[in-house]
């Protein structure tokens, strides 16, 4: 389990984490989520102790990072898959990874065969490594330690949808186990399958800690795309009921306000020929994108960049 307490991390006059509180807890995969700039690479490096806050704490299993007596078997991250020795192999970086915690060289063989990197790929040197490749050996580097507590921070970078497709059951068959998974990524359609728990994160304060479901229901406008081949009639009588109708870019209209249900007897009771009636819910990005529009601090490529600056 993961618990943030007051977390405020200050560079000179700017605030980039701001009394930051909230619990990532074990058997699922809790998603992390914030505009660029928003803080979330330093919320994650207060986590793991490798920056010091201005403030407030932040516990795994009840202890700081820095006071786990075997920091790889508690908690396993993935920050930057870039950070590997390039004159390395693969398998090079993992056997030296576990000699320096104690672990079995047995294990570099079992996370190398778990992320799919085969012996020829772990025999090579990283510099030569496409980033999905790294991706794949950061995952491994992060599961060597067979840790409880793993932080992930934009895993799905340069995987293909093979790979994607295997990092989201990887993430949920592991919080299925009862571990504690955090996840932050940018790709919202991937985060909504995988995720059940969200946290989001604006200008460094907390705007939401809530089943990723309920966040979607609260958040979303209802709607329903109906078509018949009486379009402006079936207008007429939506909103004589009161819908708010619009065209819709996939044709037919989009009727806000009454049921899917509710659309299907008016059109029974106007003997109104329908051929198509769907209920439409929003999706996470865009309930998410509407959400923090406020909170941007940043807009465009740069944001992210210039918090890690301001982290050195």
């Amino acid at each position: 389990m993961i618990e943030v307490h007051a977390l405020t991390k200050r560079y000179g006059d700017r605030t980039a984490v701001d009394a930051l509180s909230f619990a990532v807890r074990p058997g699922r995969v809790t998603g992390f989520l914030g505009p660029n700039g928003a803080g979330k690479s330093t919320t994650m490096r207060l986590i793991l102790g490798l920056d010091a806050p201005s403030e407030g704490a932040a516990w795994i299993g009840g202890r700081l990072y820095g006071d786990l007596r075997a920091p790889l078997c508690a908690v396993g991250s993935l920050l930057d898959a870039k950070g590997v020795h390039g004159g390395r192999s693969a398998r090079a970086h993992l056997v030296a990874l576990a000699a320096a915690n104690g672990l079995p060289r047995r294990r570099v063989d079992e996370v190398l065969e778990l992320v799919g990197l085969d012996p020829a790929t772990a025999a090579k040197r990283t510099r030569g490594f496409s980033l999905g490749m790294g991706q794949r050996l950061g995952i491994a580097s992060a599961l060597l330690g067979d840790p409880e507590v793993l932080m992930l921070d934009e895993p799905v970078n340069g995987l293909d949808t093979e790979g994607i497709r295997w990092i989201r059951e990887l993430m949920r068959g592991l919080a299925a186990e009862g571990r504690t998974v955090f996840l932050s990524s940018h790709l919202m359609s991937e985060l909504e399958l995988t995720a059940e728990h969200l946290v989001i994160i604006g200008r460094g304060r907390l705007l939401a800690d809530t089943p990723m479901r309920e966040f979607i229901d609260r958040h979303s406008r209802s709607g329903t795309l109906v078509r018949s081949p009486e379009a402006e009639r079936l207008r007429a009588v939506l909103e004589e009921a009161g819908a708010r109708v619009s065209a819709d870019a996939r044709g037919g209209w989009l009727a806000e306000g009454p049921s899917a249900e509710a659309i299907g007897g008016l059109a029974r009771d106007h003997r109104l020929a329908l051929s198509e009636l769907t209920p439409l819910r929003s999706s996470l990005e865009e309930v998410y994108t509407e959400m923090v529009a406020s909170a941007t601090e940043f807009r465009g490529a740069g944001g992210e960049r210039r918090e890690r600056e301001a982290a050195r």
